[in-house]
């Protein structure tokens, strides 16, 4: 799966770029765009024209290139939050935006990229990994006309198209920074959890298929539950929550937050998941790597040793395992950069090209 490449016409439209806003005022003001692919052929064998892959980019393009992928159903913004643009993209940090260009692509499925709600609904390509990575490299290739990254970082879902960026296209970066991922198949609790959230939507009577007037009220609730269970970390959530009345509080506060996903968005996104591996393929990998994990990682448990077992069939890769405190959010640790902006900056500094 991860050597094949896409089939069809390999045009492309670069659209009108506008600035959005950001969290820190001492970075480049980010912009934002749309790259068209004229043709694209997924791996499940269906194609689809005019594919849109929707990005954000700071910092001057003449610059190393760094690639930043995003988590499921993760909002870009998140990724120019004072907690992670905050402590990496400002001037002396060690993603410094005024000597790098910074790209963030939104995956195929997400954002303002090509998705079932766009209209097509279930009857949508089904897409995986694979295919969001390979979208985000013919938007590096064609659209943006960039032929080597200095670096390829991703968080979750992210994280895990980080390995097979790795392994696709071994030449094309000088590092490596999965984050909150390994390389393993779906299995366990993670996709336990990501089964049962996609089969409570299915079999909400309101789904109707797919073809909803409303969003099926399911969603909702299997989305909370979903996040309470995989993301927050047990310290930090008994820290916060440590009477039954302020654990209602919080479930009150998502429960009154509205709805902005959709249902069938969701199915797919989480569904793309399925059939990721990148166990196979890890002998390919020679770029250096730095894996950036946390200890109370409710999606990846350090206690099954599977990422330790992995590492030595990589040539050059270093784990960073971020202790469980108060302080951590389990699997959403990564969005508090402070926790390795360090260790980012010295491994950066170690896999400079002289």
């Amino acid at each position: 799966m991860f050597n094949r490449m896409i089939s069809g016409v390999a045009s492309a439209i670069l659209l009108t770029v506008s600035p959005i806003t950001h969290a820190a005022s001492s970075l480049p003001t980010p912009t934002k765009a749309d790259w068209i692919a004229k043709e694209f052929s997924f791996n499940s064998g269906e194609k689809l024209k005019d594919v849109r892959i929707h990005y954000i980019t700071l910092g001057d393009k003449n610059k190393p290139a760094v690639l930043l992928l995003h988590g499921t159903n993760q909002p870009l913004s998140a990724l120019l939050a004072p907690g992670f643009a905050g402590e990496l993209f400002g001037p002396g940090q060690a993603l410094d935006a005024s000597k790098y260009f910074i790209i963030i692509p939104e995956g195929i499925g997400s954002g303002k990229s090509s998705k079932p709600s766009d209209g097509l609904r279930m009857a949508f390509p089904h897409y995986d990994y694979d295919d969001m990575v390979t979208a985000q490299y013919r938007l590096i290739k064609e659209g943006l006309g960039i032929s080597h990254l200095r670096l390829v970082m991703g968080y979750s879902m992210g994280g895990m198209q980080t390995w097979l960026w790795g392994e696709k296209y071994p030449g094309m970066m000088d590092a490596l920074v999965p984050m909150a991922s390994q390389p393993n198949e779906l299995s366990g609790r993670n996709w336990m959890l990501r089964r049962m959230l996609i089969e409570s939507i299915k079999g909400d009577p309101a789904w109707a298929e797919g073809n909803y007037q409303q969003q099926p009220p399911t969603l909702k609730t299997a989305n909370i539950m979903f996040s309470i269970a995989t993301t927050g970390g047990t310290l930090a959530y008994q820290h916060k929550a440590p009477t039954r009345a302020l654990a209602d509080q919080l479930v009150d506060a998502r429960l009154a937050a509205p709805v902005t996903a959709d249902a069938n968005d969701f199915i797919y996104i989480w569904g793309s998941s399925a059939n990721y591996n990148a166990m196979p393929g890890l002998n390919r990998i020679t770029a250096p790597m730095l894996i950036i994990n946390s200890a109370d990682d409710e999606r990846n448990p350090v206690e099954t040793g599977i990422l330790q077992s992995e590492l030595p069939k990589i040539k050059k890769a270093e784990l960073l395992l971020i202790p469980a405190s108060a302080e951590t959010s389990g699997h959403g640790t990564m969005m508090q950069a402070k926790f390795y902006n360090k260790k980012l900056q010295t491994f950066l500094a170690e896999t400079a090209k002289p």
